[in-house]
């Protein structure tokens, strides 16, 4: 299994440094008067892709974290009709049949 990642992680690199290599052309990048600068559009894409994971990772650990709580919430939901099903186990069942009221 670990000659598959190896397999899988050289054709990423590889798409990476190919992809480098054709989108090497330098493209300005202007932020009104604050920034001016001339960045390759590979590492543009990249930088944006990276953030793009971070976003992502970000919203994942809020969601994450939202069903924890919804798990350990319905866990002492659980925990809480065992024992109420435990309780109503040990009352004495009666098969009498109950007297007319006079």
């Amino acid at each position: 299994m670990k000659i598959v990642y190896t397999i899988i992680i050289m054709i990423i690199v590889l798409f990476i440094i190919t992809f480098s290599l054709n989108n090497a052309a330098p493209v300005q990048v202007n932020y009104y008067t604050f920034l001016d600068f001339a960045v390759p559009l590979y590492l543009i894409i990249f930088i944006s892709f990276g953030a793009g994971i971070i976003f992502a990772g970000f919203v994942g650990m809020g969601e994450r974290f939202r069903l924890s709580r919804k798990v350990s919430k319905l866990k002492k939901r659980i925990v809480e009709q065992e024992i109420s099903y435990s309780e109503a186990e040990r009352l004495p069942v009666s098969f009498a049949e109950p007297q007319p009221e006079e």
